[in-house]
């Protein structure tokens, strides 16, 4: 036993010093990777570049379920259908349901303006759509909806011209990810991260973060006890697959949390389908007129 115990740590210690050099050759890809290298391989994911030229707009729709993770009724759901249509930097996402007092979201953008639409009874923007319509460069530079959308923010920095920076490798569901900072010139206040596989280049998530400081109170003790209020979008894209020499993600997810000045959370969770994904389709204008 002891000479098999013997020979198991001489093999053990073989393996270290075999993984240690590819070890340490990965954080040093890693160290040195710039976010330009790491965009292209991502856009390479999604097709050629000849593809990719070629595309002019594209349609995807599917199914949609809207939760309440936290905040009034949790647990409560909503069953629906959801859409993006794109034609170059014009886009609209649109979710629908058939309940009278939530009738989902609506975000228009015609590249030039912006409609995001009032989806309650009363109608008042919802707490998701209100926030957007207060930060909604994410939609004019084509964040929101990521590489679903002709207007990627990726594929279009020429026009946005962001600051990027690469933020290293970071933990995602127990799996290392590759974490891009954007810096849109428009905010400074906005924190967005943009994580990918390290294997394949696919855009996995899209993180903004936002806090802002409250209002100051009545006297110095009740400014002292006020909170920030913090809001999050958590876009997620997942179960990648290829159609026509194109790789698009076939499940995408939005979370958004707002944490407010007493302290109260709510979080508002949709999980997407996409059951159909056409490119170079015939969209007609009205698809993007501005109410």
């Amino acid at each position: 036993m002891a000479v098999k115990s013997g020979r198991a740590k001489l093999a053990l210690k073989v393996l270290l010093l075999v993984l240690a050099p590819i070890s340490l050759s990965l954080l040093a890809y890693a160290a040195d990777m710039k976010p330009e290298d790491l965009v292209a391989k991502h856009l390479d994911s999604l097709g050629s570049q000849q593809t990719r030229a070629a595309l002019k707009s594209r349609g995807v729709q599917g199914k949609l379920t809207m939760k309440i993770v936290i905040g009034s009724q949790p647990g409560s759901s909503l069953q629906g259908s959801w859409g993006l249509v794109s034609e170059e930097q014009k886009s609209r996402l649109v979710m629908h349901f058939n309940y009278p007092d939530y009738r989902g979201e609506q975000f228009v953008f015609n590249g030039n303006k912006i409609y995001i639409a009032a989806t309650a009874a009363a109608q008042d923007y919802s707490r998701f759509a209100g926030f957007v319509h207060g930060q909604d460069y994410i939609i004019r530079e084509g964040l929101l909806g990521g590489e679903l959308s002709t207007s990627w923010a990726l594929e279009n920095l020429d026009k946005n011209h962001p600051k990027l920076t690469y933020e290293g490798l970071k933990k995602l569901d127990g799996h290392e990810v590759q974490d891009v900072q954007y810096h849109c010139k428009h905010s400074s206040d906005m924190q967005i991260h943009l994580f990918f596989e390290p294997e394949t280049g696919h855009h996995l998530r899209t993180l903004y973060s936002m806090a802002v400081s409250p209002n100051m109170g009545r006297t110095v003790t009740s400014s002292v006890n006020q909170q920030e209020i913090r809001y999050t979008i958590d876009e997620r894209f997942g179960d990648f697959k290829t159609t026509n020499g194109t790789t698009l993600p076939s499940t995408y997810s939005i979370e958004f949390t707002q944490e407010t000045q007493s302290g109260r959370t709510d979080v508002y969770h949709w999980d997407m389908t996409i059951d159909q994904a056409s490119d170079n389709v015939g969209l007609d204008p009205k698809n993007f007129d501005i109410k």
